[in-house]
C-alpha cells in the first residue's frame, strides 16, 4: 500500500535491465541498481525464486512484459483466459507447495482473477496475483479499463497492495510472498499502477519487512498440549478428523506417526485426501455429504474429535445441532478465527499442524511410557466392522453402458498413486475422492471449499508444470470441461502433456441428481445435449483441433486398453472422452440440511432413498453402540 503520488515518468525506450550478474554483484556492494518498475518488478519476482507465471498482457500491465521477456529464470506461460492464470496457479501451489503465481491487466483482466482467488481462499492456496492498474492520476476517474480490484478481493484475500511508486516494489512483492506461504496460506493481490511500472527507480535486495501486525503463532501452548492429552487418555472413541490444513502444513509424516503411535481411527475430508494412505489399517475414509459410511458413523459416534486444520464445514457436520453429540472437541488450527466458529472447542489449540502432532505425540508417548494412555481395542474394531459391513461400492447399469465410478476406479489403478489427479466439481469430483486411492498427500487437488466448475484443466496444467516428471489427470465433466478446455491451447503450444478424462453424461450431473431426488424429475436446464447420444461438442473433434490426442470409450470392455492407450501418448496433452452411464449417482449422501445420522446408502438406480437400508445402518450402530 502507498501514496497516490504520481510517479516519475520514464523514457519511452528504458534502459535494458540489469544482468543477474550485475545485480548479485551490485547486491553485495550494496549497491542499488537503477531500473524501471517494471525491471524491479521482474528482478523481485526472480530473487523470490519464481520460476512461472500465468498470465495474460494488456495495456495496464504491458510494462512488465517488456523485461519479462529478457528473464531467464521466470517462464512466462501464455494463458487463454485470465481465470485459466488463477487456477493454474492454484494447482502448481497445491502440487509443489511452493507459490503459484499468476498476472492479469487492469479492468477485466483483474476481475477474471476473482473466481480462483476466492477459490484459494476458502482452500488456503498459496497464490500472488499481479494485476496492472491505470495511471496513478487516473485511478478513481472511471478510465478505460478501471477496475478497483483491491476493493472488490478484500473479502477474498489474505492481503492485497495498490502499489503507486516504484520504490515500493521490491517491498511488497517480498511481503506478499511472506503473507501467502506463511501461517494459514492464501492468496494475496499485488495491484500496481501503470506508470509505478514506467517510472524510474532503483532495486535493491532484500527489502526490509514491515509488518507488524501480522505474527501467526505455529508453536501450540504447552497447556493446552497437555489438556489435549489429558482428554485423548481418558477417551473410549476418538477420532482423528483430518483437514486440508495439514497437507498445507506438510504434515503427513507426522500425522502418520501420531496415528500409529496412538492406534485412533482416522477420516479425512475432501481437502485432506491423501494426507494418511487410504491402504492404512486405521484410515475410516472421507466423511461428509458423500463421505463412507465408516466415517461419518465414526464421527457421529465418537466421545473426543480430535481436528486437525479442518474447520466443521457444513458438508461434513450436516446439521450442525445434531453433529457427534457426545463428543467432546479438541481443535488444532493455525488459524484462530475458525477455533469455534462452528463448533465449540473443548481445548482449543492454535499452531502450526505439524508442530501440533509432533508436540502431542511426545505428550501422549509420555502416557503411555506411564501406563497412563488410552485403549481403544474395542473402539477400533466397531468402527473396523463398519468400514468391512458398508465398503464404498456401485452398481453397474442394467443396459450394459460404462459405470463412471468403474472408469475412475480403473483410472486410479492404471495411472497408480504417484499420479496427480485434478477434479472438476459435481459428481465426478466426488467420485475421484471415492474410488481413486490415494497414498500421498499433494495428489488429490480440487475446488473443496468454493466448489468452481472449470478448475480441473487448469489446475491440471499448473500442477503439470510444477511436477513435470508426474503423470497429471485432469477428471472433468463435460459441463465444466465447456468452461474452461481452451487452456489446452495453452498445454499443446507449452508442451504440458496433461491427460483428461472427460466423464460424459450429457448432464450437469450432480444438479440432475438433486432433481431426480427431490425435484420429482424435473429436469430443468441440466440437459447439455439436445438428446442421449449426440455430440455437441464432438470432445474427440475438439482435442483433434487443438492438437491433441483424442479418444473415446463407451463399453465397459474398451476401458483399460483406452485408458492405457492414453497413458502411452506422453508427447502432447490426451482427451479421452468416456461415455457414462446418464443416471449413475453418488452414494452414500446425506442429504443437505438433516442430521448425519440420516446418511443413505442407496442402489444408483433408486427413484427415492432407501429407507429401511438406512434404519438398519442405524440399527446396526446402536447394537454396537450397546455393546451387543
Amino acid at each position: 500500500m502507498s501514496d497516490t503520488r504520481p510517479a516519475t515518468p520514464a523514457p519511452l525506450h528504458p534502459a535494458p535491465a540489469p544482468s543477474p550478474a550485475q545485480v548479485a554483484q551490485q547486491a553485495r556492494a550494496k549497491t542499488p541498481v537503477e531500473v524501471t518498475g517494471a525491471q524491479s518488478l521482474v528482478l523481485s519476482l526472480e530473487a523470490m525464486e519464481v520460476d512461472t507465471v500465468f498470465g495474460i498482457p494488456g495495456g495496464a500491465i504491458l510494462p512488465a512484459y517488456d523485461p519479462l521477456l529478457d528473464s531467464v529464470k521466470v517462464r512466462h506461460i501464455l494463458v487463454r483466459h485470465e481465470q485459466g492464470a488463477g487456477h493454474a496457479a492454484e494447482g502448481y501451489a497445491a502440487a509443489t507447495g511452493r507459490v503459484g503465481v499468476c498476472m492479469a491487466t487492469s479492468g477485466p483482466g483483474a476481475t477474471n482473477l476473482v473466481t480462483p482467488l476466492a477459490d484459494a481462499y476458502m482452500d488456503s492456496v498459496p497464490i500472488v496475483a499481479i494485476t496492472g492498474q491505470v495511471s496513478s492520476a487516473a485511478i478513481g476517474t472511471d478510465a478505460f479499463q478501471e477496475a478497483d480490484i483491491r476493493g472488490i478481493t478484500m473479502p477474498v484475500t489474505k492481503h492485497n497492495y495498490l502499489v503507486t511508486d516504484p520504490a515500493e516494489i521490491p517491498r511488497v512483492i517480498a511481503e506478499a510472498f511472506h503473507i501467502a506461504a506463511t501461517g494459514r496460506p492464501g492468496p494475496v493481490l499485488v495491484d500496481i499502477a501503470k506508470d509505478a511500472l514506467q517510472a524510474r527507480t532503483t532495486f535493491s535486495w532484500p527489502p526490509k519487512i514491515a509488518l507488524p501486525g501480522y505474527h501467526p503463532v505455529t508453536r501450540p501452548h504447552g497447556k493446552q498440549i497437555r489438556e489435549a492429552s489429558r482428554l485423548i487418555a481418558e477417551a473410549e472413541r476418538p477420532i482423528l478428523y483430518v483437514g486440508g490444513g495439514v497437507i498445507r502444513a506438510r504434515a503427513s509424516a507426522e500425522l502418520r506417526r501420531f496415528v500409529e503411535l496412538t492406534q485412533i481411527p482416522v477420516v479425512t475430508t475432501l481437502m485432506a485426501r491423501g494426507a494418511l494412505p487410504d491402504s492404512h489399517p486405521l484410515h475410516l475414509g472421507m466423511p461428509g455429504m458423500h463421505g463412507s459410511v465408516a466415517a461419518v458413523t465414526g464421527l457421529q459416534k465418537s466421545d473426543l474429535i480430535i481436528a486437525l486444520g479442518a474447520r466443521f464445514d457444513d458438508r461434513v457436520t450436516g446439521q450442525l445441532s445434531t453433529f457427534a453429540p457426545d463428543a467432546r472437541i479438541i481443535h488444532a488450527d493455525i488459524d484462530p478465527a475458525e477455533i469455534s466458529k462452528n463448533r465449540k472447542a473443548d481445548v482449543p489449540i492454535v499452531g502450526d499442524c505439524k508442530a501440533v502432532l509432533v508436540d502431542l505425540a511426545e505428550a501422549v508417548d509420555a502416557d503411555l511410557e506411564a501406563g497412563t494412555g488410552g485403549d481403544y481395542a474395542a473402539w477400533r474394531e466397531r468402527t473396523a466392522g463398519w468400514k468391512r459391513t458398508f465398503p464404498l461400492g456401485y452398481t453397474a447399469p442394467e443396459d450394459g453402458t460404462l459405470s463412471p465410478q468403474l472408469v475412475i476406479e480403473r483410472l486410479g489403478a492404471i495411472a497408480g498413486p504417484e499420479a496427480v489427479y485434478a477434479a472438476g466439481v459435481g459428481q465426478h469430483q466426488m467420485w475421484a475422492a471415492q474410488f481413486v486411492q490415494y497414498e500421498r498427500p499433494n495428489s488429490w487437488l480440487n475446488s473443496g471449499g468454493l466448489g468452481t466448475m472449470g478448475y480441473s484443466v487448469p489446475a491440471a496444467m499448473g500442477a503439470q508444470v510444477g511436477e513435470p516428471d508426474r503423470t497429471v489427470w485432469a477428471i472433468d465433466g463435460d459441463g465444466c470441461f465447456q468452461m474452461t478446455n481452451q487452456e489446452l491451447a495453452t498445454c499443446v503450444i507449452n508442451n504440458i502433456p496433461i491427460k483428461v478424462a472427460i466423464i460424459n453424461n450429457s448432464s450437469l450431473g450432480m444438479v440432475r441428481q438433486w432433481q431426480t431426488l427431490f425435484y420429482n424429475e424435473r429436469y430443468s436446464n441440466t440437459d447439455l445435449h439436445t438428446s442421449v447420444g449426440s455430440r455437441v461438442p464432438d470432445f474427440v473433434k475438439l482435442a483433434d483441433a487443438y492438437g491433441c490426442a483424442g479418444f473415446r470409450c463407451e463399453r465397459p470392455e474398451d476401458l483399460d486398453d483406452t485408458i492405457r492407450a492414453a497413458m502411452a501418448v506422453t508427447d502432447r496433452p490426451v482427451v479421452v472422452d468416456f461415455v457414462v452411464h446418464r443416471d449413475a449417482m453418488v452414494w452414500p449422501m446425506v442429504p443437505a440440511g438433516v442430521s448425519n445420522d440420516a446418511i443413505q446408502v442407496a442402489r444408483d438406480t433408486a427413484p427415492q432413498w432407501d429407507r429401511e437400508e438406512s434404519e438398519a445402518i442405524e440399527q446396526s450402530t446402536d447394537a454396537d453402540h450397546d455393546g451387543r
